[in-house]
């Protein structure tokens, strides 16, 4: 179980805040807003109304105790920019910080952000790729370039081995694991024969799986 301070409750906060009540953390919660404060009270352990750019109240949270900060501000990036830096002042030992564009995302990591996310970004992005690919079921981006896809085995694999392919010589992918109708095996051998109706699990970058699966 983590401590964690959220910063901002609007969608994207309110989202995290729902996500981390499943996981079972202690959330302190805080907005400016009335509101959003008392929809989230039933999500969280704590939840205060607040200005997060005055170093006061700031300071009166004990952020220094929590084991990740969120600031999950989206629609005033001079108060998460102020919000961010305080915190890391303020002795913060982890701040995430949501970014919109590239130029936000420089600045917070400059004033403080330990790690920065593009919500609408990284969903355009998932967006994209899933709904354009017949193959692709879901993927998880691990940085700019790589990425783990989870990838429908082509018609023309069925019964074919995994050394035959040899996908890793052939397009630099890693092929991490295979999944039927139940749990995912990762005791994946160059023996080992696909079948139509599984899936794979793929690590490489996007041009060479373009290339293999022919996307």
């Amino acid at each position: 179980m983590k401590s964690v301070l959220l910063i901002g409750l609007g969608r994207f906060g309110r989202s995290i805040a729902e996500k981390l009540n499943e996981m079972h953390h202690q959330v302190m919660a805080v907005d400016r807003d009335e509101a959003r404060v008392n929809d989230v009270l039933p999500l969280v352990t704590d939840a205060q109304i607040g200005d997060s750019t005055n170093e006061t109240f700031l300071r009166s949270l004990g952020v220094d105790n929590y084991d990740v900060c969120f600031v999950a501000i989206g629609e005033d990036f001079q108060s998460s920019l102020e919000t961010t830096s305080l915190l890391k002042e303020l002795g913060a030992k982890k701040v995430v910080s949501r970014a919109s564009r590239e130029v936000h995302r420089k600045f917070l990591l400059r004033n403080g952000a330990d790690d920065v996310v593009y919500p609408e970004k990284q969903l355009a992005a998932w967006t994209a790729v899933r709904h354009t690919t017949a193959l692709v079921q879901d993927y998880i981006a691990l940085d700019q370039e790589y990425a783990i896809y989870d990838l429908f085995v082509p018609a023309e694999w069925n019964g074919k081995t995994v050394g035959a392919l040899d996908i890793r010589k052939k397009y630099s992918l890693n092929l991490l694991a295979i999944r039927g109708s139940g749990q995912p095996s990762i005791a994946v051998t160059s023996d080992t024969v696909l079948r139509e109706n599984q899936t794979i699990l793929v690590l490489g970058k996007w041009k060479d799986v373009q290339r293999c699966f022919r996307l």
